[in-house]
């Protein structure tokens, strides 16, 4: 059995229990790729390695790439066809399989979004991402920070031993509900203050801005994911530094970003060595 067997079927127990389509809005289907852009899906081939319900995906159909793949190990490839299957593009395949293990010829793009850091060995992601980027492509991922996560390291990170073991409807309803109600009204505060003020040093605060223009639904889904996961790791700058420094010899110099994204996340990416 796959090594992270357990943490696909967990996250296939909450994209495949969600309403169809994309969970996510246009504007942060933008934001999660900026700096990339359209430019960077029209006409090329573009692989999501950790694709989930193929939300991401949905979104990525109207910036046109030639062709289009989505990979994932969990059962969420069935709720990922039919997500795909409603948006009426043709040029989309969505496999099931182990990301860290998949082989391709390569793609003008591969990202990873959300994925590397439910990894046992997040490494091994990251190493697959470059494998499946072409020469002369570009890679992009995303990887929740261990800085600005303090509350959730020390907080909800324990619980979430507890409630990945737990069935997927009680961690829903039951405990995702109830611990995401008090951080739901933190968050509309947070958004209702003038801006600039000394509550932009309370935790989590650009996050927060961030999610507070969505609807208690798409709060409890957050909360759900974090708590359904067997596993999860925080990953520090100096962590995505070393990756990239390490696989120095894949990348173009000079490529690189390393972006520090609503407080909690990191942004990288560039373009692989021709």
């Amino acid at each position: 059995m796959p090594a992270d067997q357990a943490t696909a079927d967990a996250f296939a127990n909450s994209w495949n229990h969600l309403p169809s389509g994309s969970v996510y809005t246009r504007a942060q289907f933008e934001e999660w790729f900026a700096p990339l852009s359209e430019s960077d899906f029209a006409g090329h081939t573009v692989v999501e390695l950790g694709c989930g319900n193929g939300s991401l995906l949905v979104h990525a159909t109207a910036w046109k790439p030639r062709h289009l793949v989505g990979v994932d190990l969990g059962d969420s490839v069935l709720s990922a066809r039919s997500n795909l299957a409603s948006t009426g593009f043709q040029n989309v395949e969505i496999r099931q399989g182990d990301l860290t293990e998949f082989q391709s010829e390569g793609f003008d793009l591969a990202y990873c979004i959300g994925v590397l850091h439910h990894l046992k060995e997040p490494i091994k992601g990251f190493r697959s991402v470059l494998r499946n980027t072409k020469p002369g492509g570009k890679f992009h991922c995303w990887v929740y920070a261990r800085e600005g996560n303090g509350v959730i390291v020390w907080i909800v990170d324990p619980i979430r031993i507890i409630a990945s073991r737990l069935p997927w409807w009680f961690t829903k309803h039951v405990l995702a509900t109830t611990l995401v109600a008090p951080y739901y009204l933190y968050a509309k505060i947070l958004a209702a203050l003038p801006r600039g003020g000394w509550w932009k040093k309370l935790p989590l605060y650009d996050y927060s801005l961030w999610i507070a223009e969505r609807e208690f639904a798409f709060f409890r889904h957050v909360a759900f994911d974090q708590l359904v996961t067997p596993q999860t790791v925080y990953l520090s700058r100096q962590d995505i530094q070393g990756w990239l420094d390490a696989h120095a010899g894949e990348i173009e110099p000079g490529s690189t970003y390393l972006i520090f994204r609503n407080g909690n996340g990191w942004k990288f990416g560039g373009r692989k060595r021709s």
